[in-house]
Formats: C-alpha cells, structure tokens, sequence
C-alpha cells in the first residue's frame, strides 16, 4: 500500500495563461456585427419614426428623441468594436481557450478532455463573408460552454476535426 502524500504546489511555477498569444477574430466578422446592427437600428429607427408619426403629442420630442437616438448608435457602436477587438482564442496541446469581455475581461479555458461535442454554425451573414462559429460542448450543459464566431470557414473546419481527434482518442 502506498503512502498518501499532498505536496504544496508553487503556483508561482504553474504555466500562465495570460502570456498565451491569442489569435483574433477574422476582420470580415466586424462588417457581420456592423450589418447586424445596421438592421437593427433601421428597424427601431422606423419604428421610433412611425410612433412620432402616429403621435401628436411626441412631435414637440423629435430633436431630443433623435438626437438621443443617435447618441446611443454611436455609444453601441462603440462597445461593439470594443467587444470585437478583445476577443481572441488560442488552441494548445491540452487545452482551447477563449478570452472576452468589454469592462471585464473573461478568459475561458476548457481541457480537451471535458470537451464532449463540438458545433460548427453558419449564419446567413457569416455564409456571405465566408465565416462560421464553432461551439464547444462539456458535460452537463444543454448550452454551448465556448462559442468562438468570427472565423475563417476552412480554418473553423480544421479546428472541428482538431477538437474531433482530440475526443476520439479520450474514448
């Protein structure tokens, strides 16, 4: 029978992820997240127009309500680049990771062997620029626990079949 031991670990020594160097986003996803953002404001802008239109009494509003309209296209348009430009993703030897976040930034880190399924999707938008997203399935989750949109259709392919060798050799 062997002797229990429970050495104390120098965390100190332990590999850091922050100096991982991650790869970003393809730069086609940006004008995705711009057309997407496009509609949406073209639809609540003709919505805010038809309610001053059907509205009397918020006519005497329409500077202040457009210019507040505006304002917060622009404040969107704004996290959203920053969003863009803080995500990244990194595939190691035993592990993916994926860092995001505007005010606070999260990096997710999930071992090849927690991985139990992976997705591959393409939105209509991200079919035109040749792009798709790849979800990252563990156990006991109905949802995805990582989802990295943004990249490259064949690179998205070569990191499905990647993640696909890495849970084949697990069984």
């Amino acid at each position: 029978m062997e002797d229990f031991t429970n050495e104390t670990i120098d965390t100190t020594q332990l590999p850091k992820y922050e100096e991982v160097e991650f790869s970003v986003l393809h730069p086609n996803y940006w004008k995705v997240i711009l057309i997407s953002l496009s509609v949406f404001f073209l639809i609540a802008g003709i919505g805010l127009g038809g309610a001053l239109y059907f509205n009397e009494e918020l006519v005497v509003f329409i500077r202040e309500l457009s210019i507040i309209y505006v304002v917060l296209v622009f404040i969107v348009l704004f996290f959203s680049r920053l969003g863009f430009n803080k995500k990244g993703f990194a595939f190691r030897n035993h592990d993916v990771l994926f860092r995001h976040g505007i005010i606070a930034t999260n990096t997710l880190v999930i071992p090849y062997n927690r991985v139990q399924h992976v997705a591959l999707h393409e939105g209509l938008l991200s079919r035109i620029f040749g792009l798709a997203k790849i979800e990252i399935f563990t156990a006991g989750g109905s949802s995805s626990d990582i989802e990295i949109p943004g990249i490259d259709k064949a690179q998205a392919e070569n990191i499905k079949q990647l993640l696909m060798g890495k849970i084949q050799k697990q069984l």
